[in-house]
């Protein structure tokens, strides 16, 4: 008997209402220790396919205290997304959306938001409000305190389980109400 073909995954083509709609993370800090980078990389791979994305770890040298980091950092952050761009600020206190709810946004920014959409990530000492303010969504992955590595690995996943959701590949299995 021969051996078994591999099943290739199927790679889904552009479509042409999403080329223009991009993802950029950017968070405060430094690039990630392995395995983090891996995973978050695998991700990446599974979501090029079908939105371009793009991540920047932002750095800030400051020794001072907490506010005046934060505030640099928010600066920082600001001064590195596209614009125009749509902000999203990743914080504790922000909305809290299953993922079929980000599964829509994604397609309403698909149909309608021809720009990027920027991710913030904060550092330790959280994101600026300032930089919040200028946000015009605020998720939520509950109200636990993530480390920066873990927060972009499931805001990847979460990525991906969208655009999976709204191309109607079968990587979500929801939960039966």
């Amino acid at each position: 008997a021969g051996v078994p073909a591999r099943r290739r995954r199927r790679r889904p083509a552009r479509q042409s209402g999403i080329v223009s709609l991009g993802f950029h993370l950017l968070w405060a800090g430094r690039h990630s220790p392995e395995p983090w980078e891996s995973l978050s990389a695998d991700y990446r791979r599974r979501i090029e396919p079908w939105v371009p994305i793009r991540e920047q770890a932002i750095r800030v040298s400051t020794g001072g205290e907490d506010r005046a980091r934060r505030r640099l950092e928010g600066e920082a952050l600001l001064a590195a997304a596209p614009r125009p761009a749509f902000l999203v600020g990743l914080d504790e206190r922000g909305a809290l959306w299953s993922s079929e709810e980000l599964a829509r946004q994604v397609e309403r920014w698909r149909a309608e938001w021809p720009h990027p959409v920027v991710f913030y990530l904060g550092s330790d000492v959280g994101l600026d409000p300032a930089l919040l303010e200028s946000c015009r969504l605020r998720l939520a992955f509950g109200r636990m305190t993530l480390p920066h590595h873990l927060a972009r690995l499931v805001l990847l996943e979460q990525l991906y389980r969208a655009l999976s959701i709204v191309a109607g590949i079968n990587y979500h299995r929801a939960t039966p109400k």
